[in-house]
């Protein structure tokens, strides 16, 4: 059986990103986590807010994460 920290991980480790525009495919999930988790504390204003979005939607465990409205 499966242990609750294996239940709470992403199925894939790859995820795609759109940040202002910008298409960009991960291959490790905690490096793209790491990096706009910390786009969110240097960035200010709008740059902070895309950075915000995504970093959102990939503790969420989303597979792909845009700064744009649907």
């Amino acid at each position: 059986m499966l242990s609750i920290p294996e239940l709470a991980m992403p199925r894939s480790r790859t995820v795609t990103t759109v940040c202002n525009g910008r298409r960009e495919v991960w291959t490790d999930y905690e490096e793209a986590k790491a990096y706009f988790l910390e786009m969110m504390m240097i960035a200010e204003g709008e740059e902070r807010d895309r950075a915000e979005c995504i970093y959102i939607q990939l503790t969420h465990g989303l597979s792909e994460c845009s700064d744009e409205d649907e």
